[in-house]
């Protein structure tokens, strides 16, 4: 026992060491990449255990997976998503056959898989990428609007505020020169 935990830790220092050199050498955008493979050859080992255990509501489970990794990437790294979206395709594509006579008439599984199979991987990332852009820019307008209403509805109540006080002063001129006019009056006996 003791022999095979230390075995283990030695292959852990040895791929993290590993890890460390080829870190060094590769750019992030292989690293995800990678990630994305590892992570499409996870659901695809899903998938397949799902198929060959004829179990569709667990091939089901397996694909909503899929969908919710699909859309996890795109917010991290569109190029793992590409990546992954391609792997999956290939796996559902190769397999369609199987994937339908374990899954028969079962039409909300059918319109899962078309859906993750019947589009290229760049127009999936792209489509969402442009609705999240879509969704950017509509926030980013909306905010543009109310901070302009705002600054219309500052102008207006320190436009209001100003009339205000010119009016005040003027009444209290107009005051001033009838309390003025009243004293002249009463001073001419008039």
């Amino acid at each position: 026992m003791m022999f095979a935990v230390m075995a283990m830790v030695a292959i852990g220092f040895t791929a993290c060491n590993n890890k460390t050199q080829q870190g060094e050498a590769t750019d992030s955008t292989a690293v995800a990449v990678n990630v994305a493979d590892e992570e499409a050859d996870a659901a695809i080992a899903m998938l397949t255990s799902n198929l060959e255990a004829n179990d569709a509501s667990k091939f089901q489970q397996a694909l909503e997976a899929v969908k919710e990794k699909i859309a996890e990437f795109i917010k991290t790294d569109p190029e793992a998503a590409k990546q992954y979206v391609a792997r999956v395709q290939g796996f559902l594509k190769e397999n369609a056959d199987k994937i339908k006579s374990v899954i028969g008439d079962n039409a909300a599984i059918a319109t899962a898989v078309a859906a993750i199979t019947e589009v290229e991987p760049e127009a999936v990332v792209n489509g969402l990428k442009e609705k999240v852009g879509d969704a950017a820019t509509d926030a980013k307008d909306a905010a543009v609007n109310a901070a302009n209403e705002k600054i219309d509805e500052a102008k207006q109540a320190a436009e209001d505020k100003a009339n205000e006080v010119k009016d005040a002063a003027k009444q209290k001129a107009n005051d001033a020169i009838d309390g003025a006019a009243k004293d002249v009056k009463k001073g001419l006996g008039l």
